[in-house]
């Protein structure tokens, strides 16, 4: 439910479903489930919507194997927090039985599909010496059969994975590899912003809200009805202001860059690739880089994001107690909900201030917090 532009990414999966003909949708629900029902209802885009809640979180193929109930016939499958485009999607239903590959630089990051006269004969998850380059993309069809192959056993990682039921599948039916053109797995916070960069590229301008007369707009700026772009304001696009922000006077907003509804930015800030999300703030004189702030977040004034390191190698961000490669040259910061900054605060790149997390006045923050 994170925002990729003008909509969350679970919002994005469900477009693609629809627009590759889905008759129904099933949301595995769990964490946060409310946030999903209150956003979709009932129906979306007058699909009907139903909702089943996963207990345990035992796996994808526990997931679909939660949402039994609901299957009549043929079904697809999409990770909720992947980015699809929606015309692979249709070329993979109109191709199924299939499963979705994409070529990636390093295979031995994902599960390897294994071919053999155009259909699929092996996943190899992470295998040291792979076959070829195309990965599992996460997205699947699978005729109704397959519903009996949902209670597989536990994988090495403790878990019930649908590549599992898709080799099973792949033992009675011939199941088409279905070369994706664009996907994104967006489980990371620079992946985020890919996704934003990746939508917010599509935009064309629209100034529906009130914009001052000596403000600079350039390129694709989308100002929605409610928002507010003050004097000597530079919006340099792709950039979407949503309902309800406002920049201040002098500021300096420049693509790809979201700033959430009721996001206030102050008098000569700079904000440049970043997503800020709903009702943050980022007060006066600061600078904010290729970065992610949470909802509710305050910077207090001359609060400013390093985003590139001195060697010029691509920035490293602490995952789980090891320092993960971005891949980025330039990455400023990961800032939970509700963090607060005192003014004059440096964050150093790659750092992530947890939900609710504070500086002090002057403070230069080099490790995360």
């Amino acid at each position: 439910m994170l925002p990729v532009a003008d909509r969350p990414l679970l919002a994005h999966v469900a477009d693609a479903a629809v627009e590759a003909g889905a008759e129904e949708l099933v949301f595995v629900v769990g964490y946060e489930a409310d946030t999903v029902r209150e956003y979709f209802g009932d129906s979306y885009r007058t699909v009907p919507v139903l909702y089943v809640e996963q207990g345990a979180t035992d796996g994808t193929a526990d997931a679909v194997d939660t949402a039994r109930r609901t299957i009549d016939g043929d079904f697809l499958v999409l990770n909720g927090d992947n980015l699809y485009a929606a015309r692979d999607v249709q070329r993979l239903v109109e191709r199924a039985p299939s499963v979705a590959a994409y070529e990636v630089e390093r295979p031995s990051n994902y599960g390897v599909l294994t071919t053999d006269g155009g259909v699929v004969t092996e996943v190899v998850e992470k295998p040291a010496n792979p076959d070829s380059r195309m990965a599992n993309a996460g997205a699947y069809v699978f005729p109704e059969r397959a519903l009996r192959w949902l209670e597989v056993e536990e994988s090495e990682r403790g878990e019930r994975e649908l590549t599992d039921v898709l080799a099973s599948v792949a033992d009675s039916f011939d199941v088409t590899p279905v070369e994706f053109d664009r996907w994104l797995d967006v489980g990371r916070p620079w992946e985020l912003l890919e996704a934003n960069e990746r939508r917010l590229g599509r935009l064309t301008q629209r100034l529906d809200g009130d914009v001052h007369e000596d403000a600079t707009i350039r390129g694709a700026v989308v100002v929605e009805p409610g928002a507010t772009v003050d004097s000597g304001a530079v919006l340099e696009g792709p950039v979407l202001v949503r309902e309800g922000a406002s920049v201040g006077p002098n500021a300096y907003v420049r693509g790809a860059t979201l700033l959430g509804r009721g996001v206030e930015v102050g008098h000569a800030v700079e904000i440049k690739n970043s997503v800020v999300m709903a009702d943050a703030s980022v007060s006066h004189l600061s600078y904010v880089g290729d970065s992610v702030l949470g909802r509710d977040v305050n910077f207090g004034a001359g609060t400013n994001v390093a985003n590139l390191r001195h060697d010029d190698q691509s920035v490293r961000v602490q995952v789980k107690g090891d320092a993960v490669d971005s891949g980025r040259r330039k990455f400023g910061v990961v800032v939970g909900d509700g963090a607060k900054t005192g003014i004059n605060t440096s964050l150093n790149a790659g750092v992530k201030l947890s939900a609710g997390a504070t500086t002090g006045p002057g403070e230069s923050v080099t490790r995360d917090r």
